[in-house]
């Protein structure tokens, strides 16, 4: 299991606190570094500052949101920062949800099992300096001057690894057909075939090997002196998800703890935060939600100088579960409590 670090996009994370974890992880020979944004930062900007001040970290994006950038301009960046990194960055790609698809990039969230599908293609061709030429928005005849284009940069990599962030069941299964690796949220190693059966559908659909996707779950970490306290550094991260991260009639994190069995605290978590109340929204959620989709550990001493045994339980539930983070990148966030 390779372990790296969610730092997700401000204000979670403060700039001066990505930087100096991404150094961290760097000097500790961590596999990889991820960065996400919404409707804040952006997550160009940060790996490139993050490129410079590292050597040897994998750099990841968690993701780009594919409605904030034609193709095109996201093959530029990626072009860019594997050149910056030296060959060490992996491109992440996401839809991210409707508010923020119409709301704050006026762009249809309609279509979306093909937008990705066509995207990441055009992607790859550009990648690959293929020439490309992208059509213009219906009804906009422009001046009939564009022509293909080849990409003018060469990246380092020969094929950039393309990840995709998806939980829905449809687009679990089309990123087991298309992409090289999956940025899944919330994965339950308890319950792993929720999100990994569609993944292996997709695969046998492709006729590809379960090797052929590299699988990097989020996870939720905080240590604290007793269960109670990690367990509350972790709530805010979980309702912020469950109750912002989409709409009220439609949160595809709210759609996948309703597949776990959790539905309807997940809904009330939901209305809570729509309404206003984050606090009651983080206190809302169970013990037993909170343990299934985070990594909760206590500090308490081990005479026999192994893990405590909360966490000795958790991680081996991740290490038991064929093809999910036993042999695949694992991403760490932690929820405000410092290991």
């Amino acid at each position: 299991m390779r372990i790296g670090l969610f730092l997700a996009y401000w204000p979670w994370f403060s700039p001066e606190q990505q930087v100096a974890l991404s150094v961290l992880a760097d000097e500790l020979g961590l596999d990889s570094v991820w960065i996400s944004e919404a409707w804040g930062q952006d997550a160009v900007s940060v790996l490139g500052v993050l490129a410079a001040r590292t050597e040897r970290v994998g750099l990841g994006s968690a993701v780009m949101q594919i409605p904030a950038r034609k193709p095109t301009a996201t093959a530029m960046a990626a072009a860019t920062l594997d050149v910056l990194s030296e060959g060490r960055f992996r491109l992440g790609l996401g839809l991210s949800g409707p508010q923020v698809s119409e709301g704050w990039y006026g762009e249809p969230f309609v279509r979306n099992l093909g937008r990705v599908r066509e995207y990441v293609d055009v992607v790859r061709r550009a990648l690959a300096r293929e020439p490309v030429a992208l059509p213009l928005p219906v009804g906009e005849p422009g001046m009939g001057l564009g022509k293909p284009l080849r990409l003018l940069v060469e990246p380092v990599q020969e094929r950039i690894p393309v990840y995709l962030g998806a939980v829905g069941p449809r687009a679990v299964v089309q990123t087991g057909e298309i992409a090289d690796g999956w940025l899944p949220a919330f994965l339950d190693p308890e319950n792993p075939d929720v999100l990994m059966g569609p993944l292996r559908e997709g695969l046998a659909k492709a006729g590809r090997d379960a090797s052929a996707v590299d699988v990097a779950a989020a996870v939720p970490v905080a240590v604290a002196d007793d269960l109670d306290s990690a367990r509350d550094a972790c709530r805010p991260w979980l309702a912020f998800y469950l109750g912002a991260m989409g709409a009220r009639e439609k949160n595809f994190y709210v759609d996948l703890a309703d597949r776990y069995g959790h539905g309807d605290v997940a809904r009330d978590v939901q209305a809570r935060m729509l309404d206003g109340d984050r606090a009651g929204a983080a206190a809302a959620l169970p013990p037993e939600l909170i343990d299934a989709t985070a990594l909760v550990c206590t500090r308490r001493p081990s005479t026999s100088g192994s893990p405590p045994m909360s966490a000795r339980a958790s991680r081996r539930s991740w290490r038991s579960r064929p093809g999910t983070a036993r042999r695949r990148s694992a991403r760490w966030p932690p929820c405000g409590v410092a290991a």
